[in-house]
């Protein structure tokens, strides 16, 4: 239970933070860089638009929270009401007040006298990340509620035994990184396409909105986060209710409710992995660009496409994709060996105290929870030291390289292209990851309602070796990746001069 807050409440939060201060530097950055070069008179609504907008979240975002309603009456006996289905209710009111503010803001603050529709342009990259946040969580809740199809035939494949329930648990990982990549290809083209065309244009004539589209883009889909953020929070306190009443020995009717309510947390957390991996994947495409910019500005040179084709520039792609899958396998093996060491702990003092299986004597929790947070830290440091080091260490490696032959830019390329591709494979193996994982959890819910044999049958137990895989799948590395994206992007964004 501890290990629900700590990751689901505190981490996800930090991940959802570290996405919107991205976003909100990045758009302040390039809203005030795009007025300047524009001649705009008065840049201050450009630069204070992402405060706006991140403001009025927290405002819709509580009406929609305090609108949340259930219809039943508990003096009643009646079915039992869909809890995602009431949330569902309350993150559409949010999306709809979402969309009036930030149509409103962009009039207010956007509006400026050199092109008066450019406003309206700005509104509909905005209504464009609306509808890419709103298309996350339907995907994510469509892969991983055991309403829908995809889970009910991961966990039929349960019933086949352990190996098949992992097959179908890795292949629906595979295909749900689909839908998820369309998405976000299509709001990044439709944003950068409508801020392109919103008539803000330079001394010279080239249009200069198309990056500020994309980050509008980027507040539209964080415009509703601390509503998402509501509902992953939703996990922790259903599971952690759930675990209260197994421990107190609840009547069944009792448990068969939390366990309604913990497969909809495992739901609403899947949803919240799959918002953020994509507000990261937007956040990261602006630091990239915002990159590429310091780079032109330190070298005085300009730098404004990056060409795989160069073999350097090739070799720096697959360290960066290489690095997404080294890290998630360090990820993993520290979960390995942190459980390792808390079953020891277990079974000792289930050796040392043979009162607690009857209750007679109360287990040492303190102990576990120590061994886990200790472990955490130790774990954390080598993939943490790679994720520091190796944009650093390519970048300096390459610019001796570049400086000796001629070519004063290859440093900055090849670490141009590992960002790149290490926030391309990172996208994927996160979606990949917390998918897969998500499913597995449910598949094994979906048995436990009575479903194929229920508790105690063989397609349960193959669920259950499922879930075993897919906890450190989307608990431990999935989330993670969302991170090291965007501390990559920081990265060399900070260090760009020294690659020069």
């Amino acid at each position: 239970q501890v290990g629900d807050n700590v990751g689901d409440c505190a981490a996800r939060g930090a991940d959802l933070f570290e996405s919107i201060a991205a976003e909100i530097i990045s758009a302040m950055i390039l809203g005030a860089t795009m007025a300047q070069r524009c001649k705009i008179e008065d840049p201050s609504g450009f630069i204070l638009f992402p405060l706006v907008v991140h403001s009025f979240d927290l405002v819709v975002s509580s009406v929609g929270i305090l609108s949340i309603r259930g219809t039943r009456d508990s003096g009643l006996i009646s079915p039992i009401e869909d809890p995602m289905a009431i949330m569902q209710k309350g993150y559409s009111i949010t999306i709809l007040l979402a969309v009036l503010t930030f149509g409103g803001s962009t009039r207010w603050l956007l509006y400026t006298e050199q092109a008066p529709t450019a406003w309206f342009n700005f509104a509909l990259c905005g209504l464009v990340g609306i509808i890419t946040a709103y298309a996350f969580v339907w995907i994510s809740k469509y892969y991983t509620d055991y309403k829908h199809e995809p889970v009910r035939l991961l966990a039929l494949s349960s019933s086949t035994g352990h190996g098949t329930n992992i097959i179908a648990g890795v292949s629906l990982g595979m295909e749900a990184t689909a839908l998820p990549v369309l998405v976000i290809s299509i709001a990044i083209i439709s944003a950068f396409w409508l801020g392109r065309t919103c008539g803000l244009v330079d001394e010279l004539g080239n249009p200069t909105g198309g990056l500020f589209g994309t980050a509008v883009a980027t507040m539209g889909m964080l415009s509703t986060a601390a509503y998402v953020l509501t509902m992953d929070m939703f996990g922790p306190i259903a599971d952690n209710a759930g675990g209260i009443v197994e421990m107190s020995q609840q009547p069944e009717s009792v448990r068969e409710i939390t366990d309604i309510l913990d497969a909809v947390g495992n739901t609403t957390k899947a949803t919240t992995k799959g918002f953020a991996i994509g507000s990261a994947a937007l956040a990261s495409f602006l630091l990239f660009s915002a990159y590429m910019d310091e780079v032109a500005a330190f070298a005085q040179l300009p730098f404004k496409e990056v060409d795989i084709a160069i073999p350097e520039v090739f070799v720096g792609g697959l360290l960066g994709s290489m690095l997404i899958f080294l890290f998630s396998g360090w990820a993993c093996s520290a979960v390995g060996r942190t459980a390792q060491e808390v079953v020891t702990e277990v079974r000792r003092q289930f050796i040392e105290r043979p009162g607690i299986m009857d209750y007679k004597e109360k287990p040492d929790y303190g102990r576990c929870v120590a061994i886990v947070a200790s472990a955490s830290l130790r774990e954390m440091i080598k993939p943490g030291a790679l994720a520091i080091l190796s944009p650093m260490a390519v970048g300096i490696i390459f610019r001796i390289l570049g400086h000796a032959t001629g070519q004063p830019l290859l440093g900055a390329k090849v670490v141009a292209s590992m960002l790149m591709f290490a926030t391309v494979t990172g996208i994927l193996m996160a979606l990949f990851l917390n998918t897969s994982g998500g499913a597995w959890d449910n598949a094994k819910k979906y048995i436990e309602t009575g479903a194929l044999g229920g508790k105690g049958s063989e397609a349960h137990k193959a669920a259950i070796t499922g879930d075993t895989v897919g906890d450190p799948f989307k608990d431990t590395a999935g989330p993670s990746i969302h991170v090291l994206i965007k501390m990559l992007a920081t990265i060399t964004l900070v260090m760009a001069p020294i690659f020069l």
